[in-house]
């Protein structure tokens, strides 16, 4: 599976714990981030991570058009409710509307990323196998 990380600066050591703590599991799949999110996972778990751009300078809508080619499976962004930034809101929910849009998995916080990795372990997601094509991220 391919598995995209995404999430905001308050939200980046969140991330490194999940993906520390979850490493097993995401070891076993195609791992993607935005730049800053990826360098820390990778640093932390010594998992091997694609990088897109950051995305203030682009990343989200690399993320975004992976998701409307199906070249993503899931999507971990883990947002900050809390944040001031319109242009960060619109960015995330122009991500979950393709996430909604195209049935990709999306967890925006730690409680649904741990509910989508104990499914991806048992084999429920196993169902995007057969809608992605068979190419992965480079």
């Amino acid at each position: 599976m391919n598995i995209t990380l995404m999430a905001h600066d308050k939200k980046k050591e969140l991330m490194v714990q999940f993906c520390t703590a979850y490493k097993s599991i995401l070891a076993k799949h195609n791992l993607s981030a935005t730049a800053t999110t990826g360098r820390l996972v990778a640093d932390a778990t010594g998992l091997p991570v694609s990088l897109f751009l950051s995305s203030h300078q682009g990343g989200h809508q690399q993320v975004d058009v992976r998701i409307a080619y199906n070249e993503i499976d899931m999507v971990l962004l883990f947002s900050d409710p809390n944040g001031t930034d319109p242009w960060e809101d619109q960015r995330v929910m122009q991500t979950l509307h393709l996430c909604d849009s195209y049935n990709v998995p999306c967890a925006t916080n730690l409680a649904s990323a741990e509910i989508l990795i104990m499914g991806l372990q048992r084999g429920d997601l196993d169902w995007r196998e057969l809608i992605r094509p068979k190419k992965t991220l480079r």
